[in-house]
């Protein structure tokens, strides 16, 4: 049930969500009969430039992991808030299906969660440390 609210989902934390069932039929070369993909083809094409995948098929839903900073770096990946985002995303569609106060408390949370990711991200600009690793 939890994945199928991501369906239709396009991005989540202004990163382009793919689906790992759709490159299956726009690349079937690159993927054999039982689902498995080519590898190389996925860590060299793919997964450099998109982070977040969603293959339905196997209810599976992933990230690549931002590990340093991105002015030391690059982009790499998502950071944390991208998956409460995406949990976000998901209580969002339990709530349009099945509505009740726990998960509408529940999106609020998340909301805050957002809201102070976002004040800690200003200050770390403010002080010329975001993107470092420095305090």
């Amino acid at each position: 049930m939890g994945l199928e609210t991501l369906k239709g989902v396009d991005e989540i934390g202004g990163f382009k969500v793919i689906n790992m069932d759709t490159l299956r039929d726009k690349y079937p070369d690159k993927f054999n009969e039982s689902g498995l993909m080519d590898w190389e083809w996925f860590e060299k094409d793919i997964r450099p430039n998109y982070f977040i995948y969603t293959r339905h098929d196997k209810h599976s839903l992933s990230f690549t992991m931002q590990t340093k900073p991105i002015k030391e770096v690059g982009l790499e990946g998502v950071q944390v808030d991208t998956l409460v985002e995406a949990a976000k995303y998901m209580y969002e569609g339990f709530q349009k299906k099945f509505p009740c106060r726990e998960t509408a408390m529940m999106i609020t949370k998340l909301d805050e969660c957002l809201m102070w990711s976002m004040k800690r991200k200003l200050d770390r600009e403010k002080r010329g440390v975001e993107d470092k690793s420095e305090a």
